[in-house]
């Protein structure tokens, strides 16, 4: 069980400390958020059916699914008895957040996968999705597993820069429409494309990002001599450059919108133009044998754009190890 209050503030994240005990752990004063809430959060284990049914109230809340996309609470009960991980953060009572992973299998090799993850969006602030993901690893640890998989929708710029830059996954799967061309979440209207990632949990990498290494300068300065294969053009659109070139060079970059949220909101038009131009340049470059190793956000200001930089070759080179 982890435990933070208010009267602890700490600097950014830098990774896992603190004495552990089963599956506890009381968080140091440098775990904390920098603006903790006003009453202290818990994250442990849903260990009852109202935890879990309030796993299932978060996600509809979260995602605003109907019944046919959420998960029923008989299947949550039956994966949590067979070993499965649910994990919460708590005010009190009060789910605030919550992460699910499952056992899996990738490669053939036994792994964790982490379906899902949500936080009430006035928790937002305090970072409990890296606390969550963390707990996450721990347990993977335990268990001598290598890697965590996920997925996530590459257009959202925030959602990249924790996975890519604070907690250091690397991606050569580019899923098309993976849960379909739409689902009944307003978050799932603009196809359902996803990045299958990889965390590989005890890597250099990893260890070195939750250390809160900061790559930005060598990214900008590798990203200042790649012509994007989708860039924004003058307009806000996406643009396309030549992919026979871009594909005959080392390393690939792909820009994308700071804030898709709001341009799916606005401008649905433009976003599906988004979706369809890096949905090309993930596939093409993928298949001609790059990965993808790094994000990067606001390359030009504080408006944007994002930009994920990809490598030719294989991730087991580029993570030794994995």
């Amino acid at each position: 069980m982890h435990v933070w209050g208010r009267a602890l503030p700490r600097p950014a994240e830098r990774g896992v400390a603190g004495s552990i005990t089963g599956h506890s752990r009381i968080l140091t004063p440098r775990q904390m958020s920098d603006q903790p809430p006003k009453t202290p959060l818990t994250i442990r284990d849903l260990t009852s059916i109202d935890d879990l049914t309030q796993a299932i109230e978060v996600e509809r809340e979260v995602w605003g699914s109907d019944d046919l996309d959420l998960t029923s609470l008989t299947f949550a009960i039956a994966a949590k008895e067979a070993g499965n991980l649910w994990i919460g953060a708590f005010d009190g009572p009060k789910l605030a957040g919550y992460a699910f992973a499952f056992h899996a299998l990738e490669n053939g090799k036994p792994s964790m996968h982490s379906h899902m993850l949500a936080v009430r969006e006035q928790y937002r602030e305090y970072d409990l999705g890296t606390k969550l993901k963390l707990t996450q690893r721990e347990r993977a640890l335990t268990l001598r597993l290598p890697e965590i998989t996920w997925t996530f929708d590459p257009l959202q710029s925030k959602n990249a820069h924790l996975n890519f830059a604070k907690l250091g996954v690397v991606c050569d799967k580019y899923k098309v429409d993976f849960y379909g061309a739409s689902t009944s979440s307003m978050l799932h209207q603009n196809s359902t494309d996803r990045l299958w990632v990889k965390w590989p949990i005890s890597s250099r990498r990893v260890e070195e990002r939750l250390r809160g290494k900061d790559n930005r300068p060598e990214m900008l300065d590798a990203l200042s001599t790649i012509q994007p294969l989708v860039r924004f053009n003058g307009e806000g659109k996406p643009a396309r450059s030549d992919l026979a070139a871009a594909l005959a060079k080392q390393r690939v970059s792909i820009e994308v919108p700071s804030n898709m949220g709001e341009v799916e909101h606005a401008h649905p038009a433009l976003a599906k133009e988004w979706r369809q131009a890096t949905r090309w340049a993930f596939t093409e470059s993928l298949k001609a044998g790059f990965f993808v190793a790094e994000f990067c956000r606001n390359v030009r200001g504080k408006q944007g754009p994002g930009v994920y930089l990809l490598e030719k070759g294989t991730i087991s080179e580029y993570v030794p190890g994995l």
